[in-house]
């Protein structure tokens, strides 16, 4: 985890170091357009911010950054009136939101799979059910199709009953508290 500092002011460095003291990630500071172009060819970053100033002075070169800034966090903040300390509390809360983001993400993501999976091991279990009506279905491919629909069943089984065993959270008392 990185973070890309784009400002030209005096002291950058020295956020810098309190930022990466602070939040122990570090901290690459680009002094411009150009610099901080190069960086982000260079690598990837967690977190990308841009001073105020530069955005207001060179909005097309402003832009070019946001359009290469790939997946790291955008964020816009005006060095002259932001201490380190904002700094810190605006890339933390940052770092928080976009950690729910992809939490949330995950679980529908996850959701989506387990539902197509039910779907697919459900039509199995059914459709080889079906064939061992049939009375034209030869003894060894019955035993076969006898062995598929139990997996089958076992499988869809299991998958209906995690979600709800993985959804579930202890439940707390009045206080917050784990009983």
């Amino acid at each position: 985890m990185n973070i890309l500092m784009v400002t030209g002011i005096e002291g950058a460095g020295n956020c810098a170091a309190q930022v990466k003291a602070q939040l122990g990630i570090e901290v690459e500071v680009a002094q411009g357009r150009r610099p901080a172009l190069a960086a982000l060819r260079q690598r990837e970053f967690s977190v990308l911010i841009v001073d105020d100033s530069l955005a207001e002075c060179d909005p097309t070169g402003a832009e070019a950054i946001w359009e290469r800034a790939g997946l790291a966090i955008p964020l816009q903040i005006n060095f002259a009136l932001s201490g380190a300390t904002r700094l810190i509390r605006e890339i933390r809360a940052a770092l928080q939101r976009r950690g729910r983001e992809q939490a949330v993400a995950r679980r529908a993501a996850t959701e989506e799979i387990n539902i197509a999976l039910k779907d697919a091991v459900s039509g199995l279990w059914l459709h080889s059910q079906l064939v061992l009506r049939e009375q034209s279905v030869p003894s060894p491919v019955a035993d076969k199709l006898r062995v598929m629909a139990d997996l089958a069943g076992t499988l869809r089984q299991q998958l209906c009953l995690q979600p709800e065993s993985s959804r579930k959270t202890p439940s707390r008392n009045a206080t917050g508290a784990m009983p």
